[in-house]
C-alpha cells in the first residue's frame, strides 16, 4: 500500500461493512454526545475528532446532543463552552440535540414498559437495592416490590412524575433479570426522581431519566447509524440493545453501539469530578486555566485547534487503552506553531547590556523577519539603540570553549543587529552582574550585504532596546502533575501530586510591536518558546502564557529520575 494512502481504522472497518451488508450510505448518521456537567478535555477532542471526521468522511450528518438528564450537576454554562469548543476545533454539527427534547416520549415509553411487565416501581433505599444485585460471582435477589400491579405501578409512577413523593422514596426499574452474569442487566434503575430545576426544563418534570435508558433511546429518536463510545460502556452494549428491544420499530433505523479505547495523556487528569475538584480548591483558577488539558485551557494556553486534531488523528483509534505521553501532544503543536507564528523578541530575565562604542543618543530601525518558515509573512522594524536588555544566563565573565554566548573577549551575534564582543561588567556590592559592557562593528550589520555583515560567529542573543522596552507580564507555565499517571496510585490522592512550580509570573522586558498583539495571538519567542497572549491583558498591562517550549525539557528531567 502506498505512504499517501490512509488506512482505515476498526471503526471505519465496521462501517464499511454495514454498508456492504446493505446499509444504505444515506441513512448514516453520527452524534456526539457530551454531559453538560463540565468542560470537555483532551480526551473529548478525540471522540469529538472521530465523530466529526466519520461525518466528513461519509459525507453524512453529525449531531451535538447534550445528554442532559441530571439537573444537580449541569449547568447552561457548560452547554456553550462545549458548543464553543466543538466550533474552535472547525466542526459544524448538523442539528443540536437535547435528551430533554426526548423526556416525553421517554415517559410514555417507560409507561408503556410498565403496562408490559417490563418495568416496575421499587419502594427501597438505595442501599438496599445495591445489596440485592449480588455480585459477579452470586446472582441477585428479586425486589419485594418486583411483583407490584401495574395499576399500582402506573399510580406510582404517576405520583412520582407529578412530585407528589422525595428523591429516596422511589426508582422506577426495569424487569430483567436478578440472575444475569451482566450486573448491569439485573433490573436496573429508568427512573429517578430529583426536585431540582432543569437547565432547559425548569421544574417541569419530578424524575429525570438514567443514562442507560436515555441514551440509546435518544439515538434511536435520532435515528443515530453507529453510536460510538469508550470501552467502559462495552457492559452497557447489552443493556443498550435490550432498551432498544423494546421500542424499535423494524422499518427504521436500529443504532448499533460500538467501543474504542481512551486515549489518556501523561500528567494530566481526565475525569471532570478531579477536574472540578482542583477548580473548586483554587489549585488553578478556573475550567479554562492554562494549565488545564481542558479543550478551553488549551485554546487559552496558546494551543491550536490543527495541532490538537493532528494529534488525535496521530494517535488514531484502538481496541485497547494506553497512555500518550504529553511530548507527542507537544511536538504536534511545536510542528504547527513553527510555521504560523511569528517570531518577536522578549527578554525575560534582563539585564542591561550597553554598546560602549555606539553614538550617544543615537537610535536606528533595523528590519526583522516575522517568520523564516514563511516570507509572506513580511518584515518589522525594531528599534536599536546604546542601551540594550539581553538575558542574565546569556552572559559569563569567563567560560569554556562549548559556550557560545556573550563572555568577556568573544564575539556574538544580536539577532537581525550587529556583531559585538565582550569587554566586561559592572557589579554591585553583592557580586550580581548589573550592567554589561560590550563594543559592535558598525559594518556587521545583519542584512547590509557588506563582508562583514556575512561574517560567522557560533553565537546569536535576542535583545531589547531599553530605551523602547515595555514591561510585560509573562506567565510560565508547566505541566500540572510531577507524575506521568497522577490518578492510578490507589494508596495516594491525586492531589499529592500536583505541580506546586506549575506556574510562575515574572516581569519580562518586550519589543514594542508586542503591544500591538491580539488576544489570543500566539507567538514565538525567539529562543525561548512560544507564549500566547491571555484575555487578562489590558491596554496599560500585556499578559503572555508560555505555550511550550521550543524543546522538550521534560525528558531530560524524567530520565535524571
Amino acid at each position: 500500500m502506498s505512504d499517501t494512502v490512509k488506512r482505515n481504522n476498526f471503526i471505519e472497518d465496521i462501517i464499511d461493512e454495514d454498508l456492504q451488508n446493505g446499509l444504505d450510505q444515506q441513512s448514516l448518521r453520527f452524534r456526539f454526545p457530551p454531559e453538560p456537567n463540565g468542560y470537555l478535555h483532551i480526551g473529548h477532542a478525540s471522540a469529538i475528532c472521530l465523530n466529526f471526521g466519520l461525518g466528513e468522511k461519509f459525507n453524512r450528518p453529525v449531531n451535538l446532543r447534550f445528554d442532559d438528564t441530571n439537573p444537580a450537576k449541569e449547568e447552561a454554562k457548560y452547554v456553550e463552552a462545549i458548543q464553543n469548543d466543538v466550533a474552535w476545533l472547525g466542526y459544524q454539527w448538523d442539528t443540536l440535540c437535547y435528551a430533554s427534547d426526548y423526556f416525553q416520549q421517554l415517559y410514555d415509553w417507560a409507561v408503556q414498559m410498565i403496562k408490559d411487565g417490563k418495568a416496575y416501581v421499587d419502594s427501597q433505599s438505595s442501599v438496599l437495592i445495591a445489596e440485592q444485585k449480588g455480585t459477579p460471582t452470586e446472582p441477585g435477589t428479586d425486589s419485594p416490590y418486583r411483583n407490584r400491579s401495574v395499576e399500582e405501578n402506573l399510580t406510582l409512577f404517576e405520583g412520582m412524575k407529578n412530585g407528589e413523593y422525595g428523591e429516596s422514596e422511589h426508582v422506577l426499574r426495569a424487569k430483567i433479570d436478578m440472575k444475569s452474569t451482566n450486573m448491569l442487566m439485573r433490573d436496573p434503575i429508568m427512573y429517578r426522581v430529583v426536585n431540582r430545576a432543569h437547565h432547559r426544563t425548569g421544574t417541569d418534570w419530578k424524575i429525570y431519566p438514567m443514562y442507560d435508558w436515555t441514551h440509546g433511546e435518544s439515538d434511536y429518536i435520532e435515528q443515530i447509524t453507529h453510536s460510538f463510545c469508550t470501552l467502559e460502556f462495552l457492559p452497557h452494549r447489552e443493556l443498550y440493545n435490550w432498551f432498544l428491544d423494546q421500542v424499535v420499530d423494524p422499518d427504521k433505523i436500529r443504532p448499533k453501539q460500538r467501543e474504542f479505547a481512551r486515549r489518556n495523556v501523561s500528567h494530566t487528569v481526565t475525569s471532570k469530578r478531579k477536574l472540578q475538584q482542583l477548580v473548586e480548591q483554587g489549585v488553578v483558577s478556573g475550567w479554562d486555566d492554562p494549565r488545564m488539558t481542558t479543550i478551553s485551557g488549551l485554546r487559552r494556553r496558546g494551543y491550536t485547534a490543527a495541532a490538537i486534531k493532528n494529534f488525535a488523528e496521530s494517535i488514531g483509534i484502538a481496541r485497547r487503552e494506553n497512555l500518550v505521553d504529553m511530548n507527542h501532544l507537544e511536538f504536534h503543536l511545536r510542528e504547527d506553531l513553527n510555521k504560523t507564528a511569528d517570531r518577536v523578541m522578549c527578554v525575560l530575565d534582563p539585564v542591561k547590556l550597553v554598546i560602549t562604542n555606539y553614538p550617544d543618543g543615537q537610535e536606528e530601525l533595523l528590519q526583522a523577519e516575522n517568520n523564516q518558515e514563511d516570507d509572506s509573512r513580511g518584515y518589522r522594524e525594531v528599534p536599536f539603540s546604546k542601551e540594550l536588555y539581553i538575558e542574565r544566563e546569556d552572559f559569563k565573565e569567563s567560560a569554556n570553549k562549548k559556550y557560545f554566548r556573550l563572555t568577556v573577549g568573544k564575539e556574538v551575534r544580536l539577532k537581525n543587529a550587529y556583531i559585538i564582543k565582550g569587554e566586561g561588567c559592572v557589579k554591585d556590592a553583592q557580586g550580581n552582574i548589573t550592567e554589561i559592557h560590550a563594543t559592535y562593528d558598525p559594518a556587521s550589520k545583519s542584512g547590509s550585504g557588506t563582508e562583514a555583515s556575512m561574517r560567522r560567529v557560533k553565537g546569536t542573543l535576542h535583545w531589547v532596546s531599553k530605551a523602547h522596552a515595555v514591561p510585560v507580564e509573562v506567565r510560565l507555565y508547566d505541566r500540572l502533575f510531577t507524575v506521568a499517571s497522577p490518578d492510578t496510585d490507589k494508596e495516594k490522592d491525586f492531589m499529592e501530586f500536583v505541580n506546586k512550580d506549575s506556574l510562575k509570573t515574572i516581569t519580562a522586558m518586550a519589543e514594542p510591536a508586542m503591544e500591538q498583539l491580539p488576544v489570543g495571538q500566539t507567538v514565538q519567542f525567539q529562543r525561548l518558546g512560544y507564549f500566547c497572549v491571555d484575555p487578562d491583558s489590558t491596554p496599560e498591562r500585556m499578559v503572555f502564557n508560555r505555550t511550550v517550549t521550543l524543546r522538550d525539557t521534560w525528558a531530560k528531567v524524567e530520565n535524571a529520575d
